[in-house]
């Protein structure tokens, strides 16, 4: 792994300064109830959700642009019309969180001020679960997986933003004082095509790994992402993106949940390649990635993964799997000294815009110095969409399959609101 980073960071400068010129530059199995839970989670943070957009979120024009009427600002219209609005929204992307009351919890700021806007925002993920033990008890519980409030502020022309982030929810193993912050950063995104953090997030340890609870596809994250893309760090990172390569780049403590002041260095890389980028989703949009997360906190540890995925119109597909030498990101905050391995597969169908049929196939194997303890998960999903990501309603059903513990089925009915 040594002899590759230097490779990898020479690949992404040599492909950047490429499109520069071209551009010009502008662990946890899922029977055992209450582990895998997460903690509280992020909004996703890339490039796109903080280019400057339309307020709108619906796809439909307003009639008043063909009655001839004059349209209402925002700032101009009462709480009883905004509301109206978020009633009637209609929300086709579900790659990024969308927010009920975007307009009514935003404060725009004058031209005067050095500020843009400031949003505040609420969201509550979680899900009923009925579990069947093979030759045991049956469970059945409410579980929280992620209940966040959030203050988002951005400086005027999107120059920077910052977010300051707080989990409420139930916690397991951990106390108060440290899963009360999520998300506690500082951005830039002055430099074009960059963006640069530095605070309290979560690295791209694994593209699901990395991904937002509110924009995963099933209830819980794979396997390899509970068990190495889970804790958050204090540290520095940049986020890159052009047309045909993304990238992140990080430095961080090797502590989480601030159990230490600074155990240790790590750093975490990923890259994708995306050979489609020029075709404007034409043929859709392929990702073929991979990267690194590697430092020192008790001791040495190492993950390597590797990703394809790829997306045409409704249909998506995709691929991840991870090795570790020694581990640093599950729930627990604890560091792992075992060898493990394990990889995912996905396949979804958005059968209307609003609904989404899925299924999974998980494979994980905790210590590859003990054999037959493989666990797999076979899982299936409807997601359906009344509002995007901001409401969502979710099924899924799971079989458990373990080599050294009795097999079990999880029936998952979730929700998910953002405001």
């Amino acid at each position: 792994m040594k002899k590759l980073l230097p490779v990898l960071i020479a690949l992404i400068i040599t492909t950047c300064c490429a499109q520069a010129r071209e551009e010009g530059l502008e662990e946890v199995v899922l029977d055992s109830l209450g582990e895998g839970v997460e903690i509280s989670d992020d909004v996703d943070i890339n490039i796109e959700s903080y280019k400057k957009e339309p307020k709108t979120e619906s796809s439909s024009l307003p009639e008043s642009l063909f009655s001839g009427e004059t349209p209402v600002p925002d700032s101009e219209k009462t709480l009883r019309e905004k509301l109206s609005d978020a009633y009637h929204l209609e929300i086709d992307k579900i790659d990024r969180p969308s927010y009920l009351f975007k307009d009514i919890l935003t404060k725009e700021y004058s031209e005067k001020s050095m500020m843009d806007n400031i949003h505040v925002w609420g969201a509550h993920r979680g899900h009923w679960d009925y579990t069947i033990n093979d030759g045991a008890e049956n469970h059945s519980n409410y579980e929280f997986n992620s209940i966040n409030i959030g203050i988002d502020g951005t400086l005027k022309n999107h120059v920077a933003d910052f977010r300051l982030m707080m989990g409420i929810g139930p916690r397991f193993n951990h106390n108060l004082t440290r899963t009360m912050f999520s998300d506690v950063f500082l951005a830039s995104n002055k430099v074009p095509h960059h963006r640069f953090m530095v605070g309290y997030m979560r690295p791209k340890v694994g593209m699901e790994g990395g991904n937002s609870a509110y924009t995963l596809h099933f209830l819980n994250r794979s396997q390899i992402a509970r068990n190495y893309g889970t804790a958050r760090r204090i540290g520095a990172r940049v986020i890159g993106d052009y047309k045909l390569i993304e990238y992140e780049l990080g430095g961080y403590s090797s502590d989480t949940y601030f159990h230490q002041f600074f155990p240790g260095g790590e750093f975490v890389g990923w890259v994708n390649f995306k050979p489609l980028g020029y075709t404007n989703g034409k043929y859709g949009k392929l990702k073929i990635g991979g990267g690194i997360d590697a430092g020192h906190r008790t001791d040495s540890f190492c993950v390597a993964g590797a990703y394809v995925g790829y997306e045409y119109k409704k249909l998506f597909v995709n691929f991840e799997w991870a090795n570790a030498d020694g581990s640093n990101g599950g729930s627990s905050g604890v560091q792992s000294t075992k060898n493990s391995t394990g990889f995912y597969t996905t396949i979804g169908y958005r059968i209307t815009p609003k609904l989404q049929i899925l299924a999974r196939y998980d494979q994980f194997d905790p210590d590859k110095n003990i054999r037959h303890n493989n666990r797999r998960e076979y899982s299936v999903g409807l997601n359906y969409f009344v509002k995007g990501q901001a409401l969502r309603l979710i099924v899924n059903y799971v079989f458990c399959q373990n080599d050294s513990a009795k097999d079990s089925h999880r029936i998952m009915l979730g929700t998910q609101i953002l405001l």
